[in-house]
Protein backbone atom coordinates (compact mmCIF):
# COMPACT_ATOMS: atom_id res chain seq x y z
CA UNK A 1 0.00 0.00 0.00
CA UNK A 2 3.05 2.46 0.75
CA UNK A 3 4.41 1.62 -2.69
CA UNK A 4 1.14 2.77 -4.05
CA UNK A 5 0.76 5.83 -2.23
CA UNK A 6 4.68 7.00 -2.82
CA UNK A 7 3.95 6.97 -6.40
CA UNK A 8 2.05 10.12 -6.37
CA UNK A 9 4.30 11.84 -3.82
CA UNK A 10 6.42 13.85 -6.79
CA UNK A 11 2.93 14.94 -8.05
CA UNK A 12 1.82 16.01 -4.54
CA UNK A 13 4.58 18.77 -4.68
CA UNK A 14 2.19 19.98 -7.41
CA UNK A 15 -0.53 20.83 -5.06
CA UNK A 16 -0.71 23.46 -2.39
CA UNK A 17 0.69 22.13 1.22
CA UNK A 18 -2.66 21.44 2.84
CA UNK A 19 -4.88 20.35 -0.17
CA UNK A 20 -1.69 17.25 -0.56
CA UNK A 21 -2.32 16.64 2.94
CA UNK A 22 -6.38 16.73 2.36
CA UNK A 23 -5.43 14.36 -1.05
CA UNK A 24 -3.55 11.55 1.22
CA UNK A 25 -6.33 11.46 3.88
CA UNK A 26 -8.38 11.01 1.05
CA UNK A 27 -6.14 7.89 -0.49
CA UNK A 28 -5.84 6.38 2.68
CA UNK A 29 -9.16 6.09 3.39
CA UNK A 30 -9.99 4.41 0.20
CA UNK A 31 -6.87 1.92 0.12
CA UNK A 32 -7.40 -1.57 1.01
CA UNK A 33 -5.38 -1.99 4.34
CA UNK A 34 -3.50 -5.43 4.06
CA UNK A 35 -2.66 -7.06 6.43
CA UNK A 36 -0.03 -6.11 8.58
CA UNK A 37 3.67 -8.00 8.33
CA UNK A 38 5.47 -8.87 11.15
CA UNK A 39 7.96 -6.75 13.24
CA UNK A 40 10.97 -8.06 14.50
CA UNK A 41 10.34 -8.89 18.00
CA UNK A 42 13.89 -7.29 19.47
CA UNK A 43 11.59 -4.10 18.34
CA UNK A 44 9.03 -4.57 20.81
CA UNK A 45 8.56 -1.88 23.73
CA UNK A 46 6.63 -1.93 26.82
CA UNK A 47 6.12 1.49 27.87
CA UNK A 48 2.95 3.29 30.17
CA UNK A 49 1.34 -0.14 30.62
CA UNK A 50 1.15 -0.91 26.74
CA UNK A 51 2.51 -2.83 24.52
CA UNK A 52 4.12 -1.53 20.98
CA UNK A 53 5.39 -4.00 18.42
CA UNK A 54 7.86 -1.27 17.67
CA UNK A 55 8.96 1.55 18.49
CA UNK A 56 7.58 4.15 15.08
CA UNK A 57 4.57 5.97 15.55
CA UNK A 58 3.12 8.68 13.79
CA UNK A 59 3.06 11.60 15.47
CA UNK A 60 -0.43 13.98 16.04
CA UNK A 61 -1.14 16.39 13.12
CA UNK A 62 -1.52 14.46 10.08
CA UNK A 63 -4.66 12.80 10.94
CA UNK A 64 -6.43 15.96 12.57
CA UNK A 65 -9.97 14.36 13.07
CA UNK A 66 -9.52 10.65 13.74
CA UNK A 67 -10.08 10.00 9.71
CA UNK A 68 -7.48 7.01 8.95
CA UNK A 69 -6.33 5.70 11.84
CA UNK A 70 -5.91 2.01 10.81
CA UNK A 71 -4.89 2.66 7.28
CA UNK A 72 -1.56 4.09 9.51
CA UNK A 73 -1.24 1.51 11.10
CA UNK A 74 -1.01 -1.00 8.45
CA UNK A 75 1.38 0.94 6.91
CA UNK A 76 3.84 -0.64 9.53
CA UNK A 77 3.66 2.19 12.54
CA UNK A 78 3.94 0.81 15.70
CA UNK A 79 0.99 3.44 17.35
CA UNK A 80 -0.59 6.37 15.60
CA UNK A 81 -2.07 9.60 17.44
CA UNK A 82 -4.57 11.60 16.15
CA UNK A 83 -5.47 15.17 16.79
CA UNK A 84 -5.45 17.35 17.61
CA UNK A 85 -9.15 17.46 18.74
CA UNK A 86 -10.85 20.24 20.76
CA UNK A 87 -14.57 20.34 22.27
CA UNK A 88 -15.94 22.61 19.50
CA UNK A 89 -15.30 22.78 15.82
CA UNK A 90 -12.92 25.27 14.84
CA UNK A 91 -11.22 26.52 11.25
CA UNK A 92 -8.05 27.73 12.46
CA UNK A 93 -6.07 30.49 10.93
CA UNK A 94 -6.68 31.64 7.91
CA UNK A 95 -4.82 29.74 4.84
CA UNK A 96 -2.26 29.59 3.35
CA UNK A 97 -0.79 28.62 6.51
CA UNK A 98 1.32 25.53 5.87
CA UNK A 99 4.57 25.88 3.93
CA UNK A 100 7.41 23.98 2.96
CA UNK A 101 10.98 24.82 2.88
CA UNK A 102 12.02 22.03 0.28
CA UNK A 103 15.58 22.10 0.34
CA UNK A 104 15.66 22.22 4.25
CA UNK A 105 13.32 19.20 4.45
CA UNK A 106 11.21 21.10 6.74
CA UNK A 107 7.80 22.79 7.19
CA UNK A 108 6.11 25.79 8.75
CA UNK A 109 2.68 25.60 9.81
CA UNK A 110 0.04 28.30 11.54
CA UNK A 111 -2.57 25.83 11.53
CA UNK A 112 -4.31 26.85 14.51
CA UNK A 113 -5.96 23.25 16.27
CA UNK A 114 -8.42 23.10 13.04
CA UNK A 115 -10.46 20.53 13.52
CA UNK A 116 -14.11 18.85 13.46
CA UNK A 117 -14.21 19.19 17.13
CA UNK A 118 -15.18 15.77 19.42
CA UNK A 119 -18.30 15.32 18.31
CA UNK A 120 -17.48 14.12 14.77
CA UNK A 121 -14.03 12.53 15.98
CA UNK A 122 -16.49 10.54 18.34
CA UNK A 123 -18.63 9.23 15.88
CA UNK A 124 -15.71 8.22 13.37
CA UNK A 125 -13.82 6.22 16.64
CA UNK A 126 -17.14 4.25 17.70
CA UNK A 127 -17.38 2.61 14.60
CA UNK A 128 -13.31 1.38 14.70
CA UNK A 129 -13.28 -2.63 14.78
CA UNK A 130 -9.80 -2.74 14.07
CA UNK A 131 -7.02 -3.04 16.96
CA UNK A 132 -3.38 -1.19 17.57
CA UNK A 133 -2.77 0.95 19.47
CA UNK A 134 -4.02 4.80 19.02
CA UNK A 135 -3.00 7.96 20.89
CA UNK A 136 -5.76 10.92 21.33
CA UNK A 137 -3.98 14.38 21.77
CA UNK A 138 -6.74 16.84 22.89
CA UNK A 139 -6.08 20.78 23.06
CA UNK A 140 -8.59 23.49 23.94
CA UNK A 141 -10.66 26.00 21.88
CA UNK A 142 -8.74 29.47 20.98
CA UNK A 143 -12.23 31.15 22.67
CA UNK A 144 -12.67 29.01 25.54
CA UNK A 145 -13.54 30.64 28.94
CA UNK A 146 -11.30 27.71 30.86
CA UNK A 147 -8.81 26.04 28.99
CA UNK A 148 -7.97 23.39 31.75
CA UNK A 149 -11.77 22.78 31.41
CA UNK A 150 -11.77 21.90 28.00
CA UNK A 151 -8.84 19.41 28.51
CA UNK A 152 -10.54 17.72 31.51
CA UNK A 153 -13.67 17.11 29.46
CA UNK A 154 -10.92 15.83 26.21
CA UNK A 155 -10.02 12.95 28.90
CA UNK A 156 -13.19 11.79 30.01
CA UNK A 157 -14.72 12.24 25.88
CA UNK A 158 -12.24 9.90 24.35
CA UNK A 159 -11.04 7.99 27.27
CA UNK A 160 -13.14 4.90 25.78
CA UNK A 161 -11.13 5.13 22.58
CA UNK A 162 -7.60 5.73 23.51
CA UNK A 163 -5.15 3.65 23.99
CA UNK A 164 -3.23 6.76 25.88
CA UNK A 165 -4.30 10.60 25.66
CA UNK A 166 -1.79 13.10 25.14
CA UNK A 167 -2.43 16.41 26.68
CA UNK A 168 -1.16 19.40 23.62
CA UNK A 169 0.16 22.60 25.81
CA UNK A 170 3.04 23.22 23.74
CA UNK A 171 1.43 24.35 20.22
CA UNK A 172 2.64 28.12 18.88
CA UNK A 173 -0.22 28.71 16.74
CA UNK A 174 -2.99 29.04 19.70
CA UNK A 175 -1.94 32.71 21.57
CA UNK A 176 -1.27 32.10 25.00
CA UNK A 177 -1.15 28.36 24.80
CA UNK A 178 2.19 27.43 26.02
CA UNK A 179 1.64 29.86 29.05
CA UNK A 180 -0.29 26.75 30.73
CA UNK A 181 3.26 24.90 30.87
CA UNK A 182 4.04 27.72 33.37
CA UNK A 183 4.78 26.01 36.49
CA UNK A 184 1.26 27.05 38.63
CA UNK A 185 -0.92 26.77 35.45
CA UNK A 186 0.30 23.01 34.74
CA UNK A 187 0.06 21.32 38.19
CA UNK A 188 -3.65 22.68 38.36
CA UNK A 189 -4.28 21.47 34.46
CA UNK A 190 -2.26 18.21 35.12
CA UNK A 191 -4.38 17.63 38.59
CA UNK A 192 -8.20 18.23 36.79
CA UNK A 193 -7.04 15.94 33.89
CA UNK A 194 -6.32 13.66 36.28
CA UNK A 195 -9.56 13.40 38.20
CA UNK A 196 -11.08 13.42 35.06
CA UNK A 197 -9.42 10.48 33.91
CA UNK A 198 -10.46 9.00 37.76
CA UNK A 199 -14.10 9.52 37.26
CA UNK A 200 -13.95 7.69 33.52
CA UNK A 201 -12.36 5.14 35.02
CA UNK A 202 -14.99 4.86 37.79
CA UNK A 203 -17.73 4.77 34.68
CA UNK A 204 -15.31 1.64 33.69
CA UNK A 205 -13.59 3.74 30.74
CA UNK A 206 -10.30 2.41 31.95
CA UNK A 207 -7.48 4.10 33.49
CA UNK A 208 -5.80 4.96 30.37
CA UNK A 209 -2.07 6.84 30.28
CA UNK A 210 -1.87 10.61 29.82
CA UNK A 211 1.40 12.35 28.24
CA UNK A 212 1.97 15.88 28.55
CA UNK A 213 3.70 17.47 25.47
CA UNK A 214 6.20 20.05 25.83
CA UNK A 215 7.63 22.83 23.56
CA UNK A 216 11.31 22.36 22.33
CA UNK A 217 11.83 26.00 23.44
CA UNK A 218 11.83 25.99 26.91
CA UNK A 219 14.32 27.32 29.23
CA UNK A 220 15.85 24.72 31.60
CA UNK A 221 15.36 26.28 34.59
CA UNK A 222 11.31 25.56 33.04
CA UNK A 223 12.02 22.57 31.81
CA UNK A 224 12.92 21.96 35.93
CA UNK A 225 10.00 23.35 36.94
CA UNK A 226 7.83 20.86 34.25
CA UNK A 227 9.27 17.68 34.70
CA UNK A 228 9.37 17.89 38.58
CA UNK A 229 5.14 18.61 38.35
CA UNK A 230 5.16 15.59 36.06
CA UNK A 231 6.90 13.58 38.74
CA UNK A 232 4.48 14.57 41.78
CA UNK A 233 1.80 14.17 39.88
CA UNK A 234 2.90 10.70 38.70
CA UNK A 235 2.21 11.64 34.78
CA UNK A 236 2.56 8.59 32.69
CA UNK A 237 4.68 9.74 30.05
CA UNK A 238 5.92 12.63 28.15
CA UNK A 239 6.26 13.56 24.70
CA UNK A 240 9.24 15.62 23.57
CA UNK A 241 8.63 17.64 21.54
CA UNK A 242 6.31 20.00 19.77
CA UNK A 243 7.69 22.65 16.53
CA UNK A 244 9.73 24.89 17.47
CA UNK A 245 9.23 29.06 17.00
CA UNK A 246 13.35 29.47 16.63
CA UNK A 247 14.44 29.45 13.36
CA UNK A 248 18.39 28.11 12.75
CA UNK A 249 20.51 30.19 10.70
CA UNK A 250 20.84 26.79 8.40
CA UNK A 251 17.59 27.48 6.75
CA UNK A 252 17.60 28.57 2.99
CA UNK A 253 14.64 28.81 1.88
CA UNK A 254 12.88 32.41 1.78
CA UNK A 255 9.84 31.21 3.12
CA UNK A 256 11.62 30.58 6.09
CA UNK A 257 10.50 33.40 8.00
CA UNK A 258 6.75 32.62 8.21
CA UNK A 259 4.90 33.17 11.37
CA UNK A 260 4.42 29.18 12.78
CA UNK A 261 6.07 26.22 14.04
CA UNK A 262 8.95 24.64 12.44
CA UNK A 263 9.28 20.92 11.97
CA UNK A 264 11.11 18.28 10.03
CA UNK A 265 15.09 18.13 9.94
CA UNK A 266 15.00 21.58 10.75
CA UNK A 267 13.98 20.74 14.42
CA UNK A 268 15.78 17.70 14.53
CA UNK A 269 19.23 19.16 17.10
CA UNK A 270 16.78 21.11 19.23
CA UNK A 271 14.20 18.69 20.41
CA UNK A 272 16.98 15.85 20.77
CA UNK A 273 18.65 18.02 23.14
CA UNK A 274 15.58 18.94 24.94
CA UNK A 275 14.50 15.07 24.79
CA UNK A 276 17.93 14.22 26.42
CA UNK A 277 17.60 17.24 28.60
CA UNK A 278 13.84 15.93 29.50
CA UNK A 279 15.26 11.74 29.96
CA UNK A 280 17.98 13.15 32.42
CA UNK A 281 15.45 15.02 34.87
CA UNK A 282 13.03 12.18 34.51
CA UNK A 283 15.40 9.57 36.23
CA UNK A 284 13.19 6.86 34.65
CA UNK A 285 10.30 8.24 36.32
CA UNK A 286 8.14 7.80 32.99
CA UNK A 287 8.94 6.93 29.63
CA UNK A 288 9.73 9.96 26.97
CA UNK A 289 8.49 9.86 23.46
CA UNK A 290 10.93 11.93 20.71
CA UNK A 291 9.81 13.32 18.46
CA UNK A 292 11.07 16.24 15.78
CA UNK A 293 13.22 15.93 12.56
CA UNK A 294 13.06 12.13 12.57
CA UNK A 295 13.67 10.98 8.82
CA UNK A 296 15.93 8.06 8.96
CA UNK A 297 16.75 5.10 10.59
CA UNK A 298 20.00 6.91 11.81
CA UNK A 299 17.99 9.67 13.46
CA UNK A 300 15.69 7.21 15.18
CA UNK A 301 18.69 5.97 16.86
CA UNK A 302 20.08 8.94 17.77
CA UNK A 303 17.00 9.71 19.74
CA UNK A 304 16.62 6.50 21.40
CA UNK A 305 20.09 6.46 22.60
CA UNK A 306 19.35 10.62 23.63
CA UNK A 307 16.18 9.16 26.04
CA UNK A 308 13.46 7.75 23.79
CA UNK A 309 11.46 4.65 24.75
CA UNK A 310 9.27 5.91 21.67
CA UNK A 311 9.71 7.88 18.58
CA UNK A 312 6.96 9.39 16.39
CA UNK A 313 7.98 11.14 12.63
CA UNK A 314 5.03 13.41 10.56
CA UNK A 315 7.19 15.90 8.12
CA UNK A 316 9.02 12.56 6.66
CA UNK A 317 5.97 11.20 4.98
CA UNK A 318 6.64 14.70 2.84
CA UNK A 319 9.65 14.17 1.98
CA UNK A 320 10.25 10.11 1.92
CA UNK A 321 6.57 8.80 1.48
CA UNK A 322 4.63 6.21 3.44
CA UNK A 323 7.52 4.00 3.63
CA UNK A 324 8.94 6.03 6.04
CA UNK A 325 8.09 3.59 8.82
CA UNK A 326 9.36 0.24 6.85
CA UNK A 327 12.88 1.91 6.07
CA UNK A 328 13.00 2.66 9.61
CA UNK A 329 12.04 -0.09 11.19
CA UNK A 330 14.59 -1.80 8.90
CA UNK A 331 17.34 0.24 9.66
CA UNK A 332 16.83 -0.21 13.40
CA UNK A 333 17.33 -3.76 13.13
CA UNK A 334 20.53 -3.58 11.57
CA UNK A 335 21.87 -1.41 14.26
CA UNK A 336 20.95 -3.80 16.68
CA UNK A 337 22.67 -6.14 14.70
CA UNK A 338 25.62 -3.96 14.51
CA UNK A 339 25.74 -3.67 18.06
CA UNK A 340 24.72 -6.96 19.09
CA UNK A 341 21.74 -5.55 21.22
CA UNK A 342 18.94 -8.09 22.45
CA UNK A 343 16.52 -5.31 22.36
CA UNK A 344 15.71 -1.77 21.28
CA UNK A 345 15.32 -1.33 25.21
CA UNK A 346 18.97 -1.62 26.12
CA UNK A 347 20.23 1.53 24.44
CA UNK A 348 17.38 3.92 25.26
CA UNK A 349 19.42 6.47 27.02
CA UNK A 350 22.63 5.78 26.85
CA UNK A 351 24.12 9.08 25.06
CA UNK A 352 21.95 11.62 27.07
CA UNK A 353 24.50 13.19 29.25
CA UNK A 354 26.78 13.96 25.78
CA UNK A 355 23.78 15.39 23.87
CA UNK A 356 22.81 17.35 26.97
CA UNK A 357 26.27 18.45 27.31
CA UNK A 358 26.61 19.32 23.54
CA UNK A 359 23.18 21.91 24.40
CA UNK A 360 25.34 23.49 26.95
CA UNK A 361 28.51 23.55 24.76
CA UNK A 362 26.28 25.32 21.62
Amino acid sequence: MSFLLDLALPFSRLFEAEDAHRLAIRALSMMPKPAVAADDPRLSVSAFGLNFRNPVGLAAGFDKNAQVPDAILALGFGFAEVGTLTPKPQPGNPRPRVFRLLRDEGVINRLGFNNDGFHAAVARLSRRRAQGILGINVGANKDSADRIADYAAGVETFSPYASYLTINVSSPNTPGLRDLQAADVLDELIKRVLDAREGGAQKGQGRKPILLKIAPDLALGDLDDIVEIAKKRAIDGMIVSNTTVTRPASLRESNAKEQGGLSGKPLFDLSTKMLAETYLRAERAFPIVGVGGIDSAEAAWKKIRAGATLIQLYTALVYKGFGIAGDVKRGLSLMLDRGKHRSIQDVIGRDAVQVAASREQA
